[in-house]
């Protein structure tokens, strides 16, 4: 089947989260919690370098939504259960239709850090990943020196394969750093 013409839920759901892709109008709230959580941003993630408005956040999220569609990206925002607060951001990015690959990234508003949302949210898109889309394989990469990121994947049980040494640049672009490549693959059986 060609990937355009695969559907997309309206939600995931976990015990305490529900994930829906970002939507156009989502601008507010993204906005809001990238304000709230910059401190933490900057350290790790290029978006966070320069200030941007509601506007530019809401244009986008409008760009990640036409990936979306056509099924290039796909950047999902994660809400708790109880009262609909948006908690954080996550996605399957870097996809290979060919190989059924994946990779999870994710970010989280620091106003709601320390509940367990963020390994929660990921790993439910994992689960997804494997059962709606037939995953072959789901990658988290992170900066080793991102502790707090790296003990999402080591706590849902994927594997770190290898540190790619030099491999990017830190988020501001001064540094060379590493980067961890965590894995899980479905076993598959033999032909």
């Amino acid at each position: 089947m060609k990937p355009i013409l695969i559907d997309f839920p309206e939600k995931i759901e976990t015990a305490r989260l529900y994930m829906r892709p970002a939507m156009p109008g989502d601008g507010k709230i993204v906005h809001e919690a990238i304000i709230a959580s910059i401190d933490e941003l900057k350290k790790w993630l290029p978006f966070a370098q320069k200030e941007q408005s509601e506007e530019d956040v809401e244009a986008g999220l409008r760009k990640s939504y036409g990936q979306f569609i056509l099924r290039e990206d796909f950047r999902i925002h994660i809400y708790r259960k109880e009262d609909d607060a948006f908690v954080g951001s996550t996605g399957l990015h870097r996809i290979d239709w060919d190989v059924r690959k994946f990779e999870i990234g994710y970010w989280g508003d620091s106003r709601y850090q320390k509940n367990g949302y963020i390994a929660e949210a990921a790993e439910g898109l994992t689960k997804f990943a494997f059962e709606h889309f037939d995953a072959n394989r789901i990658e988290i990469r992170c900066d080793p020196k991102n502790v707090n990121s790296s003990k999402i994947p080591e706590r849902l049980g994927f594997q770190l394969e290898g540190i790619l040494v030099n491999d990017s640049l830190s988020a501001d672009g001064t540094e060379l750093r590493d980067t961890c490549v965590y894995a899980k693959v479905c076993k598959k059986a033999p032909a």
